[in-house]
Parts: C-alpha cells; structure tokens; sequence
C-alpha cells in the first residue's frame, strides 16, 4: 500500500476523533448552559391584595412570572382570582389571566402594557332588583412606575374601560409589582 494513502487515511480518522470530541465537549457545555441560562432570567412573583370595611370584603391573589429578554425588556403571563362580598348586597368572583409586557428604559422607569381577560360571576341578593351576572371583560392597561430591584410602585390606564362592565370603579389603578 501507498504510504501517502495510509496517512492521508490516518488523518482523517485524527480529524474525525477531533471533531467528535469537539462536538462532544460543545454539547456538554451548552447542555449546561441552557437550563441555567433560561431559569435564571425568569422571575416570579405577582400581588396580593385585601380590602375591608363594614359588611364589605374583598380578597386577591395574582400570581405570575416573567422573563427577561435583556436588561431592558420582560414578557409574562399572569392569573388572577378574586372575591368580594358586601353584606346583603352581593358577592362576586372574578378569575382571569393575563400577559404582560415591561420595558425599563433607564433602571429606575417601568413602563408596562397589560391585556387582562376576566370572567366576571356576580350574584346579587335576592333584596335587590338586579339579575345575577356571568360575563367576559377585557382590559387593556398602559402603565408606568418607579423601579427598584425587586419592587415597582406606579399607576396604569385601562384603555378598554367600561364603567358599566369593569371589575373596577375606575380606569387609573395604582399598583405594586414584586418579582424575585
């Protein structure tokens, strides 16, 4: 056999090794990398909120998670329930879920949009003159606040507001955002 043709053999099967072993030590690296890397960029958190007074009762829990894109950008989704109760009035259940969009231009700004879809389930007390509801309600929020690493405190607008349908009394809506 030709000694030029056994070494030409003989270097491809090296090459062939190399790059076996280059593709395998690739793939372990970005094995490793992967999972860390997405899990590390999504945070949790949501609100909570309790209301109260004479005969009245409101309670609500919001969960949610978002990922960070880059320094500037989030994307999440949310779920939301709550209920409310006035005595001798009316008691409501309101279950939803949500997704949301955050930009921080500078560190310490916050502005956010919200498409939140709620299923409204009113049942009135038989004493008053209204019939039992069960409805769908879209609310589209705009919103901006002041940003610290964990908290954000601001205010949104609910551009689909509807003062006969919505979930709330009124479209701006101060809120409090917690992701960790």
């Amino acid at each position: 056999m030709n000694k030029s043709y056994l070494l030409s053999k003989k270097n491809i099967l090296v090459l062939l090794v190399i790059c076996l072993i280059a593709i395998n030590l690739h793939a372990q690296v970005n094995a490793n990398k992967q999972p860390n890397d997405f899990w590390s960029r999504v945070q949790f958190g949501g609100g909570i909120g309790l209301g109260f007074g004479d005969g009245y009762f409101s309670g609500t829990l919001a969960p949610s998670a978002i990922y960070r894109l880059n320094n500037y950008v989030a994307l999440g989704i949310g779920l939301s329930g709550t209920y409310n109760t006035e005595k001798n009035y009316y008691k409501s259940s309101i279950i939803g879920g949500s997704i949301l969009g955050l930009f921080n231009p500078i560190p310490e700004l916050q502005l956010s949009t919200e498409f939140e879809q709620n299923n409204v389930n009113i049942d009135w007390d038989s004493r008053t003159d209204y019939i039992d509801e069960n409805y769908w309600y879209p609310s589209l929020y705009l919103g901006a606040g002041y940003s610290t690493r964990h908290v954000t405190i601001g205010i949104r607008y609910d551009l689909l507001y509807d003062s006969s349908k919505s979930t709330y009394l009124d479209p701006w809506m101060p809120f409090v955002r917690v992701y960790f």
